[in-house]
């Protein structure tokens, strides 16, 4: 093993080591009881809700994915992505965050998403639930099996002898990561999760200083980057977008940029981070968590961007090779910065580490929403209605086990698309609990049918557009989160409006939020 992989690895095992410290400290204050399991007691102080939030939402996508489609095709998909990304972040948080926490309380102090929805309508028999938790497992086991994949094709192939991903180096690598992550998920639950999330964004935006910073003066200055950006055609345009097999310029027109932006309707149907919302412990502060988290958002997509862009200039520039594969290029990066001495691999361990923590900040998250929907909205609502409390916490922690394995097996194909997975699983969550949360918030005349009817049309419309309209191309190959979100909405409001109005004491409940609201 040579000294720059040695110092890497140095790096990668002191951070593993550091969010496991994590999970065992989470375990020792955690009190024993699957709210404060699940959803850490609403402790979060406004910088780690606001942090982990982001950090769980971000994922591999932004040091890997964002740069990536940047590197290759230029400005313009790279842009749109992370506009709608961060405009559908802010909203989240100036709209949502303070009336669900809110709310959540005085629902019955609703600790889970699927649980707010059963007690917001006064579904006693627990439908609502059941059928958010169906999707939250449809959806999540398969997200967090992808967050395991990422793992292993990139430290697989990191510690490679040939650089080439053996099937045998990728199963090694997707186990170990999978077991750390595994490991303070179980042992300390929500609180081990935000906590090392808060940290796993420290480090990701350690990562893309550093990154900037060498990349712009190992080619020479900005001037150099703009320079190359300007000369190939479409690379540097908002409406068009570079053709890397023969330097043209391929439009980017309006249909495309609507279909990219409906990435950030994704938000307000997340339920990792929708239940940062309700954890933080005084909803007063939610305003400078936004202001945090918008920051963080805007400033990190836009540095993830311009990585793409400074990357292309170096490969240009001959500082490194030309790649295939442009979601490597800050593997790449890091792995040029090691070649300069012990000192300088453990600074790009560091940078790699941010990678994992993109990606286990995410993983550690929608292991705990899958796990909390199977132990606590199916098997405890369901079939353990008088489960003993110490029973309940065993069956917590082993359903996140689980699940793991699950998701572990899904994503043992070292060829399984990462971001198809996550494309898909975002508009799924969008689609079928965004319209439901906004309206369960917003609208008084919204009932339990309206609900139901918005959640199961809006996931089934995923399906539907993803595999029977998009393929007809043209005007239809949208991404498929927009029409099926536009459906629920429709299905939403059509059926509550159809059916018997809520009751008084649901109507009494949802201006008691109103007043307490106005009261903060």
């Amino acid at each position: 093993m040579s000294m720059s992989t040695l110092g890497i690895m140095i790096s990668i095992v002191a951070y593993m080591c550091f969010v496991i410290g994590i999970g065992i400290w989470s375990f020792r204050k955690n009190s024993g009881s699957t709210d404060e399991y699940f959803l850490g007691g609403r402790k979060l102080g406004p910088f780690v809700t606001a942090m982990s939030a982001e950090a769980s939402d971000m994922s591999s996508y932004l040091l890997m994915g964002v740069p990536g489609v940047a590197y290759a095709t230029g400005l313009a998909d790279a842009f749109w992505t992370a506009f709608g990304l961060a405009v559908g972040t802010y909203l989240n948080w100036l709209f949502v965050a303070r009336r669900l926490r809110t709310y959540t309380v005085v629902c019955n102090n609703s600790t889970t998403l699927p649980v707010f929805f059963s007690n917001r309508y006064r579904d006693e028999k627990k439908i609502l639930s059941v059928i958010a938790a169906i999707v939250i497992v449809i959806f999540f086991v398969p997200y967090t099996g992808s967050g395991f994949s990422a793992c292993g094709k990139l430290f697989g192939r990191l510690f490679s002898a040939t650089g080439e991903l053996t099937t045998k180096q990728y199963h090694t690598a997707m186990i170990v990561f999978a077991l750390v992550i595994i490991l303070y998920t179980t042992l300390g639950g929500f609180m081990a999760a935000s906590t090392s999330d808060f940290w796993q964004s420290v480090i990701m935006t350690f990562a893309l200083i550093v990154i900037v910073f060498y990349g712009v003066h190992s080619v020479g200055g900005m001037s150099v980057v703009m320079d190359n950006a300007r000369n190939l055609a479409g690379y540097f345009d908002l409406n068009a977008m570079h053709d890397p097999s023969n330097n043209t310029a391929v439009g980017y027109g309006f249909i495309t940029k609507i279909s990219t932006l409906a990435w950030g309707l994704g938000y307000f149907g997340m339920p990792h981070i929708l239940l940062r919302f309700m954890a933080i412990e005084n909803p007063k502060k939610l305003a400078l968590s936004r202001r945090v988290a918008t920051v963080w958002v805007f400033l990190s997509l836009g540095i993830a961007v311009f990585i793409g862009i400074m990357g292309c200039a170096m490969s240009n520039a001959g500082v490194i090779e030309q790649l295939s594969d442009g979601e490597q290029v800050i593997i790449v990066i890091s792995q040029l910065i090691a070649s300069h001495g012990t000192a300088a691999a453990l600074v790009a361990g560091l940078i790699l580490a941010g990678i994992l923590a993109a990606t286990m900040s995410t993983a550690d998250s929608q292991l705990l929403a899958a796990s909390s929907s199977v132990s606590q909205n199916i098997l405890k609502e369901v079939f353990m209605k008088n489960i003993e409390p110490k029973t309940e916490m065993l069956i917590a922690r082993l359903t996140v086990v689980f699940v793991s394995i699950i998701g572990v097996v899904i994503a043992w194909n070292p060829n399984s698309s990462v971001f198809g997975i996550v494309s898909f699983a975002w508009a799924g969550f969008g689609a079928a609990f965004g319209p439901t949360v906004i309206l369960a918030l917003f609208w008084k005349r919204s009932n339990m049918q309206g609900a139901l009817a918005g959640m199961v049309s809006g996931g089934a419309m995923i399906f539907i557009w993803k595999f029977l309209v998009r393929p007809l191309g043209g005007a239809l190959n949208i991404y498929e989160l927009l029409p099926a979100f536009i459906v629920a909405f429709i299905f939403n409001i059509v059926v509550s409006l159809l059916t018997k109005a809520p009751s008084d004491e649901v109507v009494r409940e949802f201006e008691a939020v109103q007043e307490a609201l106005a009261k903060e």
